[in-house]
C-alpha cells in the first residue's frame, strides 16, 4: 500500500498548506506514479479509473508550473462533458484557495458567450473546457494558447467516443509545439495510443490496476433470459434497496424503454442520453446527486463525468461489449470508503462478454439466483429528498448560504433538513427532507431571499 506524503514531493509551500488544508495527505496510486514525472516536466499518458485521484494529479502539477505574475493563459484542461468540466474546474479551484491572484475559467458549450468573452479580457491562468465550445472561442481569437505551458486531456477515450477526435486536433494546433503534454484515459486503445504519438514526445507512460476487489465492490451476475430482463432488474431493486442506483443500458432506445417501464412500476427514475437538452440535462442530474431522484438509467456516454460520491449501486441491464468499459462503470460504486454493489445481467448472448470481463480481472465472477418477479404499479421507494426550483441564480447573485438563511432563519427548518443546494445562472435548486418539503416552499413563496421574492416550485421532474 503506497503511503508517500505530498510533503515528500517538490511542491511550493503555499501549494502543501492548500492540499494539506482540503485534508488530502497521503498520495493514491495515481498520484504517486505520475506527479513525479509531471514535476519534472514530462509528458505522461495515465490509465486510471473514475475516482482514483487524477483530476489531483494533474491539477497539482499544472499550478506548480504556472508564473502568477504573468496573466496569460499557460494551462488548458479539455474534458469530454459540461460535467466533468465543472468538477475540473471546482477541484482546481479547491486546490488554489488560499493562492491569490489565480484566475481559473471554464468554457463549455450549453452557456451564453457573453460572459465567456468578458471573462477572457480580464485575463486567466488556467481554463477548463468542453472541445465544441474552445474550438469556438478559438476561431473567434477570444482565445489564445500562445503562451501554454501544460495541456492536459481528460478522459480521452471518452472524447474519441463521441466524436471529437478532429475538433481535438484543430484545438491543439493553436498550441505551441514547445509544451508538457499530459493524457489521461481509462482505456489504453489504438486511438488513444494514436493520439499520444500525434501529441506527445516520449511520454512516461502509468497504469494503475483497473480491477476492484470484492471487499470494496461485490460483484454478482444473473444469468436471464432476455425477454424477462426487466423484471429480473426490477427483483434486483426490490431485493437490494439500494438509495441511489445507475442502470447502465448500451444503447439510447433501451435506456429509454427501461426508464419507461421502471416509472410505470413506482420506481423514482430518471433517464440520461445524448438527446437530452442540457437544461433537462442538469435538472435530472441536479435530482439524482441530491437524492431526490433513486434511480439513473443511462448510457456510457451521457454518464461521462458523473460523479456522485455515495453511489450505492451500479446495476449493468445489458453488458458492454468491453471488458475495460464494465470496470469503468462499476468504478463508481464503493468510493470514499464505502462498500459498492455491482450486480449484471447477462444473456446466453452475453457470456463471450462476461469471459472477457473474467480474464480481464485474473477472476471468476460470482453467479447469482434472480428470483421470478412480476413487475406491477406500486409507489416504490419515494427518495428521502424533494427538489425545489427557485427562478433566481448567478445573474441575481444568489448564494448557497442565502437559500439556507431563508429556509432555516427566525425559527425556520433545522439545517439538517436542507440537503444540497445547486446555483446555475439563472435558477437555483435546493433539496428538502420530504416530511417538510410543504413548510420550506412557503416559506420561500412568502418570505424573501437576498430581500428579493422569487417565484418558487416544486422541480417539474419531481
Amino acid at each position: 500500500m503506497n503511503t508517500a506524503e505530498f510533503s515528500s514531493l517538490p511542491l511550493s509551500p503555499a501549494l502543501l498548506e492548500n492540499i494539506k488544508s482540503i485534508g488530502y495527505s497521503h498520495l493514491t496510486p495515481i498520484q504517486a506514479e505520475t506527479l513525479p514525472h509531471i514535476l519534472a516536466g514530462r509528458d505522461v499518458i495515465a490509465q486510471a479509473k473514475t475516482g482514483s485521484g487524477k483530476t489531483a494529479a494533474f491539477g497539482i502539477g499544472l499550478i506548480s508550473r504556472l508564473d502568477f505574475s504573468r496573466f496569460n493563459i499557460q494551462a488548458l484542461v479539455i474534458c469530454p462533458t459540461r460535467e466533468l468540466a465543472d468538477q475540473v474546474t471546482k477541484e482546481i479551484r479547491r486546490l488554489l484557495r488560499h493562492t491569490q491572484n489565480c484566475k481559473v475559467l471554464s468554457l463549455c458549450g450549453g452557456v451564453p458567450l457573453g460572459p465567456q468573452l468578458a471573462s477572457l479580457e480580464h485575463g486567466v491562468h488556467i481554463v477548463v473546457g468542453t472541445p465544441g465550445r474552445l474550438q469556438e472561442h478559438l476561431r473567434k481569437r477570444s482565445l489564445r494558447l500562445d503562451k501554454l505551458r501544460v495541456l492536459v486531456l481528460d478522459e480521452a477515450d471518452r472524447m474519441l467516443d463521441m466524436g471529437f477526435e478532429e475538433v481535438i486536433k484543430d484545438v491543439i494546433s493553436y498550441a505551441p509545439k514547445q509544451r508538457q503534454t499530459l493524457l489521461f484515459s481509462a482505456t489504453y486503445s489504438d486511438p488513444i495510443r494514436e493520439i499520444s504519438k500525434a501529441f506527445q514526445i516520449e511520454p512516461i507512460s502509468v497504469s494503475i490496476d483497473s480491477s476492484h476487489h470484492d471487499s470494496v465492490i461485490e460483484q454478482r451476475f444473473y444469468s436471464v433470459d432476455k425477454a424477462k430482463r426487466v423484471s429480473a432488474l426490477g427483483y434486483l431493486l426490490v431485493y437490494y434497496r439500494p438509495e441511489s442506483t445507475v442502470v447502465f443500458c448500451n444503447t439510447k432506445k433501451d435506456c429509454q424503454d427501461v426508464a419507461g417501464a421502471l416509472e410505470n412500476c413506482g420506481f423514482s427514475v430518471q433517464a440520461l442520453h445524448g438527446d437530452l437538452e442540457q437544461k433537462h440535462r442538469d435538472q435530472v442530474l441536479v435530482r439524482f446527486a441530491n437524492k431526490s431522484c433513486s434511480v439513473l438509467v443511462a448510457t456510457d456516454v451521457a454518464a461521462r463525468g458523473l460523479d456522485i460520491k455515495e453511489l450505492q449501486a451500479v446495476i449493468n441491464y445489458e453488458l458492454p461489449w468491453d471488458a475495460e468499459i464494465y470496470v469503468h462503470r462499476i468504478g463508481r460504486t464503493g468510493r470514499a470508503g464505502s462498500k459498492g454493489l455491482a450486480l449484471s445481467l447477462a444473456t446466453q448472448q452475453e457470456l463471450d462478454r462476461v469471459k472477457a470481463i473474467e480474464a480481464y480481472q485474473a477472476s471468476p465472477v460470482r453467479w447469482d439466483d434472480v428470483a421470478p418477479f412480476v413487475m406491477r404499479y406500486e409507489p416504490r421507494f419515494e427518495p428521502p429528498m424533494v427538489t425545489l426550483w427557485i427562478d433566481g441564480g448567478r445573474k441575481n447573485k444568489v448564494r448557497p448560504g442565502d437559500i439556507l438563511g431563508a429556509l432555516t432563519g427566525d425559527a425556520g427548518l433545522a439545517g439538517s433538513e436542507v440537503g444540497k443546494i445547486d446555483i446555475f445562472d439563472a435558477h437555483a435548486y435546493v433539496a428538502i427532507k420530504r416530511d417538510s418539503v410543504d413548510e420550506a416552499l412557503s416559506r420561500l413563496k412568502n418570505g424573501k431571499i437576498k430581500g428579493r421574492s422569487f417565484s418558487v416550485r416544486k422541480s417539474q421532474w419531481g
